[in-house]
C-alpha cells in the first residue's frame, strides 16, 4: 500500500511543481512588461540629448532643446505607459479592430470604414504646414523607438496579440477624428427622430429633445420606407457604454479676471467629461524647451498639450454642441447613380477588406455621394439611400496645425487665431493670459441653405445643401468681459438669434447655473475655492424639481417615506446619503413612463431635459398643460415613485434611511477588453463610490439601468496667471496603462476626494531617470 501512496504523492508533487512554474513564468512575462527605471535610449533624429526624470506618480518632466525632440521624447513616454491604448484607438478609429479582437466589433469596423477617417486623415496630412509635419513625423520616431526595443513586451496585451506595427503621422490625426466624430453626435439623434415618425406626429417627436431658447422649424415629411431604414440603422450603430465608443459629451470651465481673484492675475479652471475607462483618456507631463514650457494632460497618440498652460497662458475645453453633421435623403437615378440639381452623378464605390479574428474577412462595399458617405448600407444596400456630412470629414482638416498653434500662443489674442485652426471637433475654448479672459468658439460650423438639421432633408434638389463655413470672428467669442468672469458647461453659447445657426438640441445649463452662484458667493476667488468648487455636488435640477415633487401625494408607506426623506435635504448629491439614490431613481422612472406612454425607447429622447421640461411645462398653478404626462403630471409623479421604491427596496432592504448613493453610484474603470473575462477583469477593473450624478459638477453620468458612474472628469485642472508653477492637477484612475502597475490606479481616491498636484519644474523626489540620445551618439 505505501508504494501507489508514494506514488500519488510524487505525482502531486509534480502537478505543484508544473503550477508553481506556469505561474512563475507568467509572472516573469507580465514582469517583463513593466517599463522599468533608469533608462539611455537612442532615438533617430534628435538635435541634442532629451533629459527625463519621473517622479513617484509617474509623471514626466522632459527638458528638450526644441519642439521636435520634446515630440519625439513624449512619444517614447507614451508607448512606455500607454501603448496599448494608443493601439486600440488607432485600430478603433481606423475600422482595424475586428483583426484582434474578431466579430464581435465588426459594428464598430464597418461604420468606420464606411465614413473612412483613415483616408480622410491621410490626405489631411499631406495639406498641414511642414513645422506640424515634422513634430508629428519625431512623435513617431519616439513611439517606434520603443517598439523597436519592447516588441511584445511593450504592454502586457502585447504578450498574446504579438508586437505592434509601427506608428506613424497619419495615426496620430486618427485621435482628432476620433474626437470630431464622438463630440459631434446629431446624425444619431437625427436617425432616432425620423425613426419615431413611423407612428408618432412630428411635433410629439420633436418634443422629446425639448429646445432650449427656440430654433427653427425642420420638415417632418419623412416617407415610411426612409423611417424603417432609419430604425434599422439606430439599432445597428455601436452605442455607449459599449467598448470603443464615447457618451453625449460634457464638460466644465470657468475663469475669472484679476479683479476677482486673490492675486490679482486670472483664475482658469477646466475639467473635460469623457467615458471612464482604464486607462484613462489623459496623461499628465510637463515639457520645458528654452523659452517654452507646457504643462498638463497629453493625450496618448498626440505630441501636442491638450489642456494646460504653456507659461504664459492657461485653456481649458467644453463641447460647444454646435450641429455639425445632417443626414440627407438621396434619391436614385438609374444604376449606380443618384439624383444631384445638375443631374444623374454616379456614386464614389470602394471595397473595404475587414480582417476578422478566428472569421473569414468582411467584404464591405461603400458608396459615397457628394454630401458624404452612405451610411443606410450598413443596414440596407438597395433601400433608402442616407449619405452622412460630417465637419469633421471635410477636407482641409488642420486641426493639428492649430492644435500646436495654441501651445505656442502667447496672449489670449493669439490663442483666437489659433481657434479657427482647430478646425474640429467644434468646442469652446476658455483661455486666459496674465491680464484678460477669452471664450473662443473653435473649429467650422455649416451654413445650412435652409432648414435646421433636426431631421434628414432632401439630398436631391440642393436646397438644404452646406453652403459655406463659418469660423473665426464669425462664431461666438468674448474677449475681456466687463463682468470679470467666463462661465461654460455645455450650455447654449450664444443666444437663439445669434447671426449663425449653431443647432437645436443643447444641454441644460443646471451645472452653468451652480457655477454662477459659487463664483457670486466671493469676491476673491484662489485655486483653492477653484478646485473646491470641481467637486461640488449640489444639483440644480434636484433644487428645481424638488418644490413639485413634494406636493406629490404618496400612494403608500415607502413614498411617504421618500418623501419625508426628499422634504429635508438641499440637493446635494453626497455618497454617504439615501436622498440622491431616490431622487434619481424617481427621474428616471418619471422618464421612462414619460416614453412608456408613447411607445418609446430608452435611448430614444432626451435625457434629464426630458423630465426637466415635464415637471415645468404647465401653466402656473395647474398641470393642465403638461403635455409630456397627457395632461396632469401628478398621477404619474405619484406611480413613478412608487415603482422606483420598489425598485430600490428589491435592491438595498426595506430601511430607506440606511441606503447610501455611494454604495450604487461607483466610478467604474474597466479595461476595454478584459473587462468582461472573469478573473482578469478584477486584475484591470476598479470601482470607488462617489458623489454627484449627471447634473453636478463633480459629474458621474450614469449608463441605462445602472446608477454606476461611467461618464465624468477624467481630468481636473486650475491654473493661476500669477505663477503658472502653481497650478493644480489630477488625472484617474492613474498614469500607467499596465493594470498590473500600481500606476495605473495611483489618482483614483485623490481624485475622488478632490486631492491635486503640481508640476513645478523640479519633483521633490525622482524614481526613474530616462536619457534619450540622438542615434549613433556616444551616451
Amino acid at each position: 500500500m505505501r508504494q501507489p501512496f508514494r506514488q500519488l504523492r510524487r505525482v502531486l508533487a509534480f502537478l505543484v511543481l508544473l503550477a508553481a512554474a506556469l505561474v512563475a513564468g507568467v509572472g516573469g512575462l507580465l514582469w517583463g512588461t513593466f517599463p522599468g527605471g533608469d533608462r539611455i535610449a537612442a532615438i533617430p533624429g534628435l538635435a541634442a540629448p532629451v533629459d527625463i526624470t519621473i517622479d513617484p506618480d509617474g509623471i514626466p518632466r522632459v527638458r528638450a532643446a526644441n519642439a521636435a525632440d520634446a515630440a519625439a521624447a513624449i512619444g517614447f513616454l507614451h508607448a512606455r505607459e500607454r501603448l496599448f491604448q494608443m493601439e486600440l484607438m488607432r485600430r478603433a478609429a481606423a475600422g482595424e479592430l475586428s483583426e484582434i479582437i474578431g466579430s464581435l466589433t465588426l459594428p464598430n469596423d464597418r461604420l468606420m470604414r464606411t465614413l473612412g477617417l483613415r483616408a480622410r486623415a491621410e490626405a489631411d496630412l499631406v495639406g498641414l504646414p511642414p513645422e506640424t509635419r515634422a513634430v508629428l513625423d519625431a512623435y513617431a520616431r519616439g513611439v517606434n523607438a520603443w517598439i523597436a526595443a519592447r516588441g511584445r513586451f511593450a504592454a502586457p496585451e502585447f504578450l498574446v496579440l504579438g508586437p505592434p506595427r509601427p506608428w506613424t503621422p497619419t495615426d496620430s490625426l486618427l485621435w482628432g477624428k476620433t474626437m470630431g466624430l464622438y463630440l459631434s453626435g446629431n446624425w444619431r439623434t437625427e436617425l432616432a427622430r425620423a425613426a419615431l415618425l413611423r407612428r408618432l406626429p412630428p411635433q410629439v417627436v420633436l418634443g422629446l429633445w425639448p429646445v432650449a431658447g427656440g430654433a427653427g422649424h425642420p420638415e417632418a415629411n419623412l416617407a415610411p420606407a426612409l423611417t424603417a431604414t432609419a430604425a434599422r440603422l439606430a439599432a445597428v450603430l455601436p452605442s455607449f457604454p459599449a467598448p470603443f465608443t464615447l457618451p453625449a459629451s460634457a464638460s466644465n470651465a470657468w475663469a475669472v479676471d484679476g479683479a476677482r481673484s486673490a492675486t490679482g492675475a486670472p483664475l482658469l479652471a477646466g475639467d473635460p467629461h469623457l467615458g471612464f475607462g482604464m486607462p484613462g483618456v489623459w496623461y499628465l507631463a510637463r515639457i520645458d524647451t528654452p523659452g517654452r514650457v507646457l504643462a498638463g494632460a497629453t493625450a496618448p497618440g498626440v505630441p501636442f498639450l491638450v489642456l494646460g498652460h504653456n507659461g504664459r497662458i492657461a485653456w481649458s475645453f467644453t463641447t460647444t454642441g454646435a450641429d455639425v453633421q445632417d443626414l440627407f435623403v438621396e434619391t436614385p437615378a438609374g444604376d449606380g447613380a443618384y439624383l444631384t440639381p445638375d443631374g444623374p452623378h454616379a456614386f464614389a464605390v470602394r471595397q473595404e477588406r475587414i480582417l476578422v479574428r478566428g472569421a473569414p474577412d468582411d467584404i464591405l462595399t461603400v458608396r459615397e455621394t457628394r454630401h458624404g458617405p452612405v451610411v443606410s448600407d450598413l443596414v440596407a444596400p438597395g433601400g433608402p439611400i442616407l449619405a452622412v456630412s460630417m465637419a469633421n470629414l471635410a477636407a482641409g482638416d488642420t486641426a493639428a496645425a492649430g492644435l500646436q498653434a495654441l501651445n505656442d500662443a502667447d496672449d489670449i489674442d493669439a490663442a483666437g487665431q489659433a481657434a479657427p485652426r482647430i478646425t474640429s471637433p467644434v468646442q469652446n475654448l476658455l483661455v486666459a493670459d496674465r491680464r484678460r479672459i477669452a471664450l473662443f468658439v473653435t473649429g467650422r460650423v455649416p451654413i445650412r441653405r435652409a432648414g435646421d438639421g433636426a431631421l434628414p432633408a432632401p439630398g436631391a434638389d440642393g436646397g438644404h445643401d452646406w453652403i459655406g463655413w463659418a469660423a473665426g470672428a464669425e462664431l461666438p467669442h468674448i474677449v475681456a468681459p466687463a463682468s470679470g468672469r467666463l462661465v461654460n458647461a455645455n450650455e447654449r453659447v450664444a443666444p437663439a438669434d445669434f447671426p449663425v445657426f449653431l443647432g437645436r438640441d443643447w444641454f441644460a445649463d443646471w451645472r452653468a447655473r451652480r457655477i454662477r452662484d459659487l463664483l457670486g458667493a466671493s469676491d476673491r476667488h484662489t485655486q483653492a475655492s477653484f478646485a473646491s468648487m470641481q467637486t461640488d455636488a449640489v444639483s440644480t435640477f434636484a433644487r428645481d424639481a424638488l418644490p413639485r415633487l413634494r406636493r406629490v401625494v404618496p400612494a403608500d408607506a415607502p413614498s411617504r417615506t421618500a418623501l419625508s426623506l426628499l422634504d429635508v435635504w438641499d440637493g446635494t448629491m453626497a455618497a454617504d446619503r439615501p436622498q440622491p439614490l431616490i431622487f434619481n431613481a424617481w427621474m428616471r422612472r418619471f422618464r421612462q413612463a414619460i416614453l412608456s406612454r408613447l411607445g418609446v425607447a430608452e435611448g430614444a429622447a432626451a435625457g434629464l431635459e426630458l423630465a426637466a421640461d415635464a415637471l415645468s411645462n404647465h401653466a402656473p398653478g395647474d398641470e393642465a398643460g403638461a403635455a409630456h404626462c397627457g395632461g396632469d403630471c401628478g398621477p404619474m409623479l405619484q406611480q413613478s415613485l412608487s415603482a422606483a421604491m420598489a425598485d430600490l427596496i428589491a435592491a438595498g432592504g426595506d430601511d430607506p434611511t440606511a441606503w447610501r448613493w455611494g454604495e450604487q453610484h461607483q466610478a467604474a474603470f474597466a479595461h476595454p477588453l478584459l473587462r468582461t473575462v472573469p478573473v482578469l477583469r478584477r486584475l484591470a477593473g476598479r470601482r470607488i463610490p462617489t458623489p454627484g450624478d449627471d447634473t453636478t459638477l463633480f459629474r458621474g453620468g450614469m449608463a441605462a439601468g445602472a446608477f454606476t458612474s461611467v461618464h465624468g472628469a477624467e481630468y481636473r485642472g486650475v491654473y493661476d496667471l500669477s505663477d503658472l508653477d502653481r497650478s493644480l492637477f489630477v488625472v484617474t484612475p492613474g498614469q500607467s496603462g499596465n493594470f498590473m502597475s500600481p500606476l495605473a490606479w495611483n489618482f483614483m481616491q485623490r481624485w475622488r476626494d478632490g486631492g491635486t498636484i503640481s508640476l513645478g519644474p523640479t519633483p521633490a523626489t525622482v524614481v526613474a531617470h530616462i536619457h534619450l540620445v540622438p542615434e549613433g551618439a556616444t551616451p
